[in-house]
């Protein structure tokens, strides 16, 4: 009995590693898909990915049978804030990400998703009230360091990394604080913005200025895709984040900014200078230093509790 117990337990951990190289495999390869549209202003692409992600879920949410349930999602005040700043922030992650990969700007979205677990631990501390170790707090300040360096380097803060490190880490932490189902919550995010970007696309269809045209027929097959590849990775993580420990989580997503970096890199063919391999030294590091005081951590607390 015990021994099946144990073996269900490794089949379900197990399928959590599976969902969370899905989840972050798919969110590192993301440059490549929105460089097919690099032709269309960020603004459009931002506004079909509204459009098709709020399709994708509606049809989800008819298969499961859950309209129902949508109202609950939003039964509360402080529901109804989270689910509006939710929309708020993935949104301009989105423009913000699609509008730098598409002016060749890769590396520094990589920079902010290696930024973000750091950035989502600061707000932690500051608004949920979270207690760090001595070197998770030294972790935090290496990274600052790495930053800083960069923009000294360049002359200029690298803002888009900072946005969107601080963009999603808001996202995740509006979706804490209100614990959003998965489904339903995109759901309201996507419904949300979605009358704003059919404005958008209606109107620049009007204006004579949208680009969609222009797409082949195998680029408008995938944009309309765009919902999905929206959509499931959320999903896979989801499923991910409810097998697998939350150290383990966070070990798994450094995958995506690694591929995006490979890519630009390697593909893209952009530029890696000196100035940036010290920043992502110092990023890489403080990474490490941070993981490994975590698992410790998770270790100690497991000890803990098995004692009592």
């Amino acid at each position: 009995m015990a021994l099946n117990e144990t073996a269900r337990g490794v089949f379900f951990m197990k399928k959590g590693i599976i969902y969370g190289l899905l989840a972050y495999l798919t969110w590192g390869l993301l440059p490549l898909y929105w460089k097919l549209f690099n032709s269309m202003p960020a603004g459009e692409i931002l506004a079909h990915r509204i459009l098709w992600s709020f399709v994708f879920v509606a049809v989800l949410v008819t298969v499961a049978k859950r309209w129902k349930q949508l109202k609950s999602v939003v039964k509360d005040r402080k529901s109804r804030w989270a689910v509006v700043l939710c929309s708020i922030f993935i949104s301009c992650n989105w423009l913000l990400f699609i509008w730098a990969v598409n002016s060749g700007n890769v590396i520094e979205t990589s920079l902010g998703y290696y930024m973000n677990p750091l950035i989502s631990v600061v707000f932690a501390v500051l608004f949920l009230k979270e207690k760090l170790r001595a070197g998770q707090w030294a972790a935090i300040i290496i990274a600052g360091i790495g930053v800083l360096l960069m923009a000294v380097q360049y002359g200029h803060v690298p803002w888009i990394a900072i946005v969107l490190a601080v963009s999603f880490a808001l996202y995740g932490l509006a979706k804490k604080v209100a614990q959003l189902d998965v489904l339903l919550g995109l759901t309201w995010e996507t419904m949300i913005v979605v009358p704003i970007a059919m404005i958008y696309l209606t109107f620049i269809q009007v204006d004579g200025s949208a680009t969609v045209h222009t797409l082949s027929g195998g680029s408008m097959v995938l944009l309309l895709l765009s919902g999905a590849f929206t959509a499931l990775p959320l999903f896979w993580f989801a499923k991910a984040a409810e097998r697998l420990p939350l150290s383990m989580v966070g070990f798994i997503q450094y995958i995506a900014p690694t591929t995006s970096l490979l890519l630009a890199i390697f593909v893209f063919g952009e530029e890696f200078t000196e100035a940036q391999l010290v920043s992502f030294t110092f990023i890489w590091f403080a990474l490490i230093i941070y993981t490994f005081v975590s698992f410790r951590k998770a270790k100690a607390s497991k000890q803990l509790s098995e004692a009592a």
